[in-house]
């Protein structure tokens, strides 16, 4: 039996940048290390950190109770506050914010001194979209699906700017950019969508295509993880989702000819390997 792993699975630039920068606080740091969210959507990570002594903070309000130590800003980035109360804490930020969700920032910045309202495509409830959304006026529009566009509050000569969540689908993007484009608003759009991301869907769609089973691997919280099965499942019928080997059935791989493996870019290396090594064991 053939597997096939997508050369572009497992970290990110921009996930393998954070996670690096907080092992290299636990070796130097004389201080406590913290990181505000965990570092990346993946429980083995987050679990080894931990037991290295890295504790995770949820709330502004465990911020606000810091009176030393080193907080880590994750990739996915915050809001503006949270660097206005760290500043006021007198507390050490190593900033591991992706440097293309950090582009975002500063475009939201510069177009709403322009005088535009930004518009973002991504999930409200993802902590990259709620920290663009830091960046921005109280008047921005988060939208993830193209039904919101019936009923958005927006007049057709009020200028917009539209950006992205750098893990979004592409496809689904473009649908959107078309419904808004035809409806005439006055819009700038900045695919803000991540290249890597983009190439990975891509890679993902065409593996899937080509195999009897797909298996995504990736934490259950990983937004760009998700994305992947839904644009695998769309390429093969059977597509399975794991976190790590443990989740894996052999089952799935019984009587075929040939099996393909993706991973989110939170997924180590590790993980892919095991996960490749028992599918072409069976």
């Amino acid at each position: 039996m053939e597997v096939i792993v997508a050369k572009t699975a497992g970290f990110c630039f921009g996930v393998k940048r954070a996670v690096d920068q907080v092992y290299e606080q636990i070796g130097k740091a004389k201080k406590a290390v913290y990181t505000y969210g965990p570092i990346i959507h993946n429980r083995e990570v987050v679990r080894d950190l931990e037991e290295k002594g890295v504790k995770v903070l949820n709330t502004e309000e465990e911020l606000k109770a810091l009176t030393d130590g080193i907080v880590v800003i994750r990739s996915h980035g915050v809001g503006k506050r949270v660097y206005e109360l760290l500043e006021a804490q007198g507390i050490e930020v190593v900033d591991a914010t992706c440097p293309f969700v950090k582009k975002i920032h500063r475009i939201v910045q510069e177009q709403e001194a322009l005088g535009r309202r930004m518009m973002i495509i991504g999930d409200p409830d993802h902590p990259e979209v709620q920290g663009i959304c830091g960046w921005a006026g109280k008047e921005t529009i988060v939208v993830q699906e193209a039904s919101q566009l019936e009923n958005l509050s927006v007049n057709k000569d009020e200028p917009l700017c539209l950006v992205a969540q750098t893990t979004f689908n592409y496809n689904k993007f473009q649908d959107i950019v078309e419904k808004i484009e035809k409806k005439g608003y006055d819009i700038i759009v900045l695919n803000t969508i991540c290249s890597a991301t983009q190439e990975r869907q891509v890679e993902a769609s065409r593996i899937a295509s080509m195999v009897d089973v797909m298996i995504v691997i990736g934490d259950r919280k990983s937004s760009n993880s998700q994305k992947l099965y839904e644009i695998c499942k769309k390429k093969c019928t059977n597509t399975y989702f794991i976190q790590t080997v443990g989740d894996f059935n052999p089952e799935y791989v019984n009587s075929v000819r040939n099996v393909g493996i993706t991973a989110g870019a939170s997924t180590p290396e590790q993980i892919i390997e095991e996960v490749r090594a028992n599918a072409g064991t069976k």
